[in-house]
């Protein structure tokens, strides 16, 4: 079984750049107006199709689960290194998990987290931290 999301973005190559460096697969598709990556881990088809006013997203996020900290250490070189800005959160208290993870922003606003989950606790939050701040991700979206 796989997810399917279809995602309108604005600028179509800078979002598979995202793309291919969050899921580190290539598209399997890449057209001027569309492009498409298949990936087994995480089952995942993700559209992309290019539209001039799709708006700034805000509201939601989107995530991955990986198996260690040394994944989301991972994820982190890689968006580090290719120049996105991330949040980063350690052993931190969110939605009733203490969870270790990396925030970053797609050109369209979209947050997306890499994230694991180190045990189960009572709490919901730290209060600063979880779900990292909407505006933000914004900010982080409009810096690049």
């Amino acid at each position: 079984m796989k997810m399917h999301l279809n995602l309108a973005t604005r600028e179509l190559d800078a979002s598979v750049e995202f793309y291919r460096t969050l899921l580190q697969i290539e598209p399997a598709k890449h057209y001027g107006d569309y492009a498409l990556f298949i990936g087994d881990d995480p089952g995942l088809e993700l559209a992309l199709d290019l539209d001039a006013d799709a708006p700034t997203v805000t509201g939601a996020h989107y995530g991955i689960v990986v198996d260690t900290p040394d994944d989301v250490e991972a994820a982190i070189k890689r968006l580090e290194g290719a120049k996105y800005p991330v949040d980063i959160e350690r052993e931190e208290t969110c939605c009733y998990a203490v969870q270790t993870k990396v925030w970053a922003t797609d050109p369209d606003g979209r947050r997306w987290e890499v994230y694991t989950v180190l045990e189960d606790v009572e709490d919901r939050n730290d209060a600063s931290a979880c779900c990292a701040d909407e505006s933000a991700a914004v900010e982080l979206a409009t810096a690049r």
